[in-house]
Protein backbone atom coordinates (compact mmCIF):
# COMPACT_ATOMS: atom_id res chain seq x y z
CA UNK A 1 0.00 0.00 0.00
CA UNK A 2 3.17 2.06 0.38
CA UNK A 3 4.51 3.60 -2.50
CA UNK A 4 5.69 7.62 -4.22
CA UNK A 5 3.14 10.01 -4.07
CA UNK A 6 3.23 13.35 -4.74
CA UNK A 7 1.39 16.42 -2.10
CA UNK A 8 1.36 18.69 -4.74
CA UNK A 9 -2.11 20.04 -3.43
CA UNK A 10 -0.90 20.15 0.44
CA UNK A 11 1.08 23.03 1.88
CA UNK A 12 1.97 21.25 4.44
CA UNK A 13 4.59 23.20 5.96
CA UNK A 14 4.99 23.73 9.77
CA UNK A 15 4.97 27.48 10.21
CA UNK A 16 2.47 28.97 8.15
CA UNK A 17 3.14 33.01 8.03
CA UNK A 18 0.84 35.45 9.80
CA UNK A 19 -0.85 36.47 6.69
CA UNK A 20 -1.32 33.12 5.26
CA UNK A 21 -2.11 31.70 8.54
CA UNK A 22 -5.10 34.66 8.59
CA UNK A 23 -6.12 33.91 4.62
CA UNK A 24 -6.50 29.89 5.71
CA UNK A 25 -8.38 30.96 8.87
CA UNK A 26 -10.85 33.09 6.65
CA UNK A 27 -11.67 30.48 3.96
CA UNK A 28 -11.95 28.11 7.15
CA UNK A 29 -14.37 30.69 8.84
CA UNK A 30 -16.33 30.85 5.88
CA UNK A 31 -17.28 27.13 5.11
CA UNK A 32 -18.12 26.88 8.73
CA UNK A 33 -21.05 29.42 8.26
CA UNK A 34 -22.18 27.93 5.26
CA UNK A 35 -21.80 24.47 7.04
CA UNK A 36 -23.82 25.71 9.95
CA UNK A 37 -26.72 27.58 7.71
CA UNK A 38 -27.00 23.94 5.55
CA UNK A 39 -26.93 21.27 8.49
CA UNK A 40 -26.84 23.05 11.61
CA UNK A 41 -24.74 24.22 14.66
CA UNK A 42 -24.25 20.46 15.88
CA UNK A 43 -21.64 18.63 14.08
CA UNK A 44 -22.75 15.32 15.85
CA UNK A 45 -25.79 15.68 13.31
CA UNK A 46 -23.99 17.78 10.32
CA UNK A 47 -21.07 15.78 8.82
CA UNK A 48 -20.19 18.82 6.38
CA UNK A 49 -19.47 21.03 9.71
CA UNK A 50 -17.57 18.28 11.37
CA UNK A 51 -15.20 17.61 8.61
CA UNK A 52 -14.55 21.52 8.46
CA UNK A 53 -14.30 21.44 12.47
CA UNK A 54 -11.16 18.42 11.30
CA UNK A 55 -9.90 21.12 8.56
CA UNK A 56 -9.80 23.57 11.26
CA UNK A 57 -8.12 21.93 13.85
CA UNK A 58 -5.40 20.00 11.14
CA UNK A 59 -4.57 24.28 10.43
CA UNK A 60 -4.25 25.14 14.12
CA UNK A 61 -7.34 27.40 14.48
CA UNK A 62 -8.10 27.60 18.23
CA UNK A 63 -11.23 25.51 19.67
CA UNK A 64 -12.62 28.83 20.60
CA UNK A 65 -12.15 30.50 17.59
CA UNK A 66 -14.02 27.13 16.43
CA UNK A 67 -16.75 27.45 18.83
CA UNK A 68 -17.19 31.33 18.01
CA UNK A 69 -17.57 31.39 14.41
CA UNK A 70 -19.97 28.61 15.22
CA UNK A 71 -22.09 30.57 17.62
CA UNK A 72 -21.91 33.38 15.18
CA UNK A 73 -22.95 31.91 11.89
CA UNK A 74 -25.82 29.82 14.25
CA UNK A 75 -27.41 33.54 15.33
CA UNK A 76 -26.68 34.90 11.96
CA UNK A 77 -28.00 31.84 9.73
CA UNK A 78 -30.28 34.12 7.23
CA UNK A 79 -27.19 36.54 6.42
CA UNK A 80 -24.89 34.04 5.31
CA UNK A 81 -25.23 34.28 1.45
CA UNK A 82 -21.97 32.61 0.41
CA UNK A 83 -22.25 29.94 -2.39
CA UNK A 84 -20.04 27.41 -3.61
CA UNK A 85 -19.07 28.04 -7.31
CA UNK A 86 -16.07 25.64 -9.09
CA UNK A 87 -13.90 27.02 -11.99
CA UNK A 88 -12.27 24.90 -14.75
CA UNK A 89 -9.43 26.00 -17.07
CA UNK A 90 -5.90 25.51 -18.43
CA UNK A 91 -2.60 26.56 -17.44
CA UNK A 92 0.70 27.35 -19.63
CA UNK A 93 1.17 23.98 -21.75
CA UNK A 94 -2.01 22.96 -21.26
CA UNK A 95 -1.53 22.38 -16.98
CA UNK A 96 -4.66 21.48 -15.46
CA UNK A 97 -6.49 24.01 -13.04
CA UNK A 98 -9.50 23.52 -10.82
CA UNK A 99 -10.49 26.51 -8.85
CA UNK A 100 -13.05 26.04 -5.70
CA UNK A 101 -14.80 29.63 -4.29
CA UNK A 102 -17.18 30.31 -1.77
CA UNK A 103 -18.66 33.91 -2.37
CA UNK A 104 -21.37 36.41 -2.13
CA UNK A 105 -21.21 37.66 -5.24
CA UNK A 106 -20.01 35.33 -8.19
CA UNK A 107 -19.71 38.07 -10.68
CA UNK A 108 -16.65 39.64 -8.66
CA UNK A 109 -15.39 36.22 -8.46
CA UNK A 110 -15.49 35.15 -11.99
CA UNK A 111 -13.69 38.05 -12.91
CA UNK A 112 -11.07 38.35 -10.78
CA UNK A 113 -10.52 33.89 -11.28
CA UNK A 114 -10.70 34.74 -15.50
CA UNK A 115 -8.04 37.96 -14.94
CA UNK A 116 -5.72 35.33 -13.10
CA UNK A 117 -5.99 32.70 -15.76
CA UNK A 118 -5.59 35.80 -18.52
CA UNK A 119 -2.45 37.24 -16.96
CA UNK A 120 -0.89 34.04 -16.76
CA UNK A 121 -0.82 32.89 -19.91
CA UNK A 122 -3.99 31.06 -19.20
CA UNK A 123 -7.63 30.29 -19.99
CA UNK A 124 -10.69 29.23 -18.67
CA UNK A 125 -12.52 26.07 -19.64
CA UNK A 126 -16.11 24.75 -19.86
CA UNK A 127 -17.41 22.76 -16.40
CA UNK A 128 -16.01 19.27 -16.61
CA UNK A 129 -13.21 20.17 -19.04
CA UNK A 130 -10.60 19.17 -16.62
CA UNK A 131 -12.10 17.82 -13.60
CA UNK A 132 -11.90 14.20 -15.40
CA UNK A 133 -8.09 14.12 -14.48
CA UNK A 134 -8.63 14.08 -11.05
CA UNK A 135 -9.86 11.81 -8.46
CA UNK A 136 -11.86 13.42 -5.21
CA UNK A 137 -10.36 11.70 -2.23
CA UNK A 138 -10.10 12.20 1.40
CA UNK A 139 -6.58 13.40 1.88
CA UNK A 140 -5.09 13.46 5.53
CA UNK A 141 -1.07 14.14 6.00
CA UNK A 142 0.64 13.32 9.26
CA UNK A 143 4.20 14.59 9.88
CA UNK A 144 6.49 11.53 10.65
CA UNK A 145 8.45 13.51 13.29
CA UNK A 146 5.46 14.35 15.58
CA UNK A 147 4.13 10.34 14.76
CA UNK A 148 5.06 8.59 17.66
CA UNK A 149 3.63 5.17 15.26
CA UNK A 150 5.17 2.92 13.48
CA UNK A 151 4.76 3.63 9.47
CA UNK A 152 3.71 -0.54 9.72
CA UNK A 153 1.39 0.04 12.96
CA UNK A 154 0.12 3.56 11.58
CA UNK A 155 -0.84 2.15 8.26
CA UNK A 156 -2.84 -0.71 9.59
CA UNK A 157 -5.29 1.76 11.79
CA UNK A 158 -5.70 3.64 8.81
CA UNK A 159 -6.67 0.64 6.53
CA UNK A 160 -8.75 -0.83 9.36
CA UNK A 161 -10.66 2.11 9.87
CA UNK A 162 -11.27 2.03 6.12
CA UNK A 163 -8.53 4.02 4.50
CA UNK A 164 -8.16 3.24 0.65
CA UNK A 165 -4.32 3.42 0.38
CA UNK A 166 -0.71 4.73 2.76
CA UNK A 167 2.03 6.32 1.13
CA UNK A 168 5.06 7.46 2.75
CA UNK A 169 7.33 10.60 2.22
CA UNK A 170 10.37 11.23 3.79
CA UNK A 171 8.99 14.00 6.26
CA UNK A 172 5.34 12.64 6.06
CA UNK A 173 2.69 10.10 5.55
CA UNK A 174 -0.35 10.54 3.29
CA UNK A 175 -3.72 8.48 4.08
CA UNK A 176 -5.89 8.25 0.96
CA UNK A 177 -10.06 7.43 1.80
CA UNK A 178 -12.93 7.27 -0.22
CA UNK A 179 -14.77 10.79 0.00
CA UNK A 180 -17.70 8.85 2.03
CA UNK A 181 -15.34 7.32 4.46
CA UNK A 182 -12.80 10.51 5.42
CA UNK A 183 -14.84 11.26 8.63
CA UNK A 184 -14.62 7.72 9.53
CA UNK A 185 -10.43 7.64 9.41
CA UNK A 186 -10.45 10.87 10.50
CA UNK A 187 -12.28 10.19 13.76
CA UNK A 188 -10.14 6.99 13.82
CA UNK A 189 -6.69 8.40 13.75
CA UNK A 190 -7.75 11.75 16.11
CA UNK A 191 -9.32 8.86 18.80
CA UNK A 192 -5.25 7.31 18.23
CA UNK A 193 -4.23 10.68 19.30
CA UNK A 194 -2.26 10.74 15.63
CA UNK A 195 -1.90 14.67 15.30
CA UNK A 196 -2.53 15.22 11.62
CA UNK A 197 -1.12 18.12 9.49
CA UNK A 198 -3.88 18.15 7.06
CA UNK A 199 -7.76 16.56 6.60
CA UNK A 200 -9.79 17.63 4.07
CA UNK A 201 -11.80 16.01 1.00
CA UNK A 202 -9.60 17.03 -1.74
CA UNK A 203 -9.19 16.91 -5.64
CA UNK A 204 -6.05 14.13 -6.33
CA UNK A 205 -4.41 14.49 -9.96
CA UNK A 206 -4.46 11.05 -11.97
CA UNK A 207 -1.22 12.20 -13.40
CA UNK A 208 1.42 14.83 -12.76
CA UNK A 209 3.07 17.14 -15.87
CA UNK A 210 6.29 18.77 -15.91
CA UNK A 211 6.92 22.02 -17.17
CA UNK A 212 11.05 22.48 -18.03
CA UNK A 213 9.93 26.22 -20.13
CA UNK A 214 11.49 28.50 -17.12
CA UNK A 215 8.58 30.89 -18.88
CA UNK A 216 5.72 28.56 -18.66
CA UNK A 217 6.69 28.27 -15.07
CA UNK A 218 6.75 31.54 -14.36
CA UNK A 219 3.20 31.99 -15.83
CA UNK A 220 1.61 29.57 -14.02
CA UNK A 221 2.91 30.75 -10.91
CA UNK A 222 1.69 33.73 -11.72
CA UNK A 223 -1.82 32.06 -12.09
CA UNK A 224 -1.51 30.33 -8.54
CA UNK A 225 -0.23 33.51 -6.96
CA UNK A 226 -3.13 35.35 -7.93
CA UNK A 227 -5.92 32.92 -7.37
CA UNK A 228 -3.97 32.21 -3.70
CA UNK A 229 -4.12 36.04 -3.14
CA UNK A 230 -7.89 36.44 -3.53
CA UNK A 231 -10.24 35.61 -0.55
CA UNK A 232 -12.75 34.19 -2.59
CA UNK A 233 -11.03 31.44 -3.56
CA UNK A 234 -10.97 28.34 -1.04
CA UNK A 235 -8.84 25.76 -2.96
CA UNK A 236 -6.79 25.60 -6.02
CA UNK A 237 -5.69 21.92 -7.50
CA UNK A 238 -3.42 21.48 -10.71
CA UNK A 239 -1.39 18.66 -11.92
CA UNK A 240 1.72 20.47 -12.14
CA UNK A 241 5.04 18.43 -11.43
CA UNK A 242 6.50 21.34 -9.00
Amino acid sequence: MSGHSKFANIKHKKEKNDAAKGKIFTIIGREIAVAVKEGGPDPNNNFKLATVIAKAKANNMPNDTIERGIKKAAGDVGNVNYEYVTYEGYGPSGIAIIVDALTDNKNRTAANVRSAFTKGQGNIGTPGCVSFMFDKKGQIIIDREECELEADDLMMTALDAGAEDFNEEEDSYEVLTDPDNFDAVREALEGAGIPMMSAEVTMIPQNYVALTDETAVKSLQRILDLLDEDDDVQAVYHNWDE
